[in-house]
């Protein structure tokens, strides 16, 4: 038990040690998604944050010494937001034809998403801070980062609320959608991808290749609207 406790200590103080532990947590959560026949439900990334979660508590881990390790996978965040530039261009043709109905939708959508969770924080007495947290909680997590850092409020509270909102969105998107009997991919995909950023492009990549690339171009203009909106819309409510 001696010889345990000495080689973790060292470990821990290892950065990479993080970074294998995340890879290694998505993979369980990949695989648990597989065994139960990629149920909604069964979200890799939910798996894999609880997971992490169960690990860091046990081992009185602060969240510091965590994310030294996992900065790695945070900084391909980027690039993997510019690469959805690639369906961007594969589906520009049908881009053109559908072009004002997703200019409806994506102003719909993204006002939907900040003015609502402002008013309903603004109901229950968040502080200021908190929402301008909130406010961009629905773009992608490096454009809601530096949205909410120059709002004024906590990049670390609006990661767990992106998270989370990613999170929801992969999970009630694929029922709710059914039970509308909405049958378009194109707008099935626009819309978890304004609603739901990456986490939900993710899972519409997984429903359908064409509402993947949809969700992908949703995702990509809700962050830059949210950028605009959220200012605004944040000096309504404070």
């Amino acid at each position: 038990m001696r010889d345990f406790t000495e080689i973790w200590s060292y470990l821990a103080q290892t950065p990479l040690l993080w970074l294998t532990a995340t890879l290694a947590a998505y993979a369980l959560g990949d695989a648990a998604f597989h065994a139960v026949g990629r149920r909604p439900w069964a979200n890799p990334v939910a798996i894999a944050a609880g997971l992490l979660a169960v690990v860091l508590w046990a081992t009185a881990t602060p969240y510091d010494a965590f994310f030294e390790g996992a900065q790695f996978v945070h900084f391909l965040l980027g690039p993997a937001t510019v690469a959805l530039a690639v369906p961007l261009w594969q589906q520009r043709a049908t881009l053109r034809r559908v072009a004002l109905p997703m200019v409806a939708a994506l102003l719909a959508g993204s006002a939907t998403a900040v003015l609502s969770a402002l008013a309903l924080a603004a109901a229950l007495g968040a502080s200021p801070a908190t929402l301008a947290a909130l406010a961009p909680k629905s773009a992608t997590a490096p454009v809601a980062l530096g949205i909410a850092e120059r709002l004024g409020g906590s990049p670390t509270l609006t990661a767990v609320l992106v998270i989370l909102t990613g999170i929801t969105g992969a999970v009630v998107a694929t029922p709710l959608l059914n039970a509308l009997r909405l049958r378009d991919w194109r707008a099935r995909g626009f819309a978890v991808g304004c609603a739901a950023h990456g986490i939900g492009t993710a899972r519409a990549f997984q429903v359908h290749q064409t509402a993947g690339a949809f969700a992908g171009i949703g995702m990509a203009l809700n962050a830059v609207l949210t950028a605009l909106l959220a200012p605004l819309a944040l000096g309504l409510f404070r």
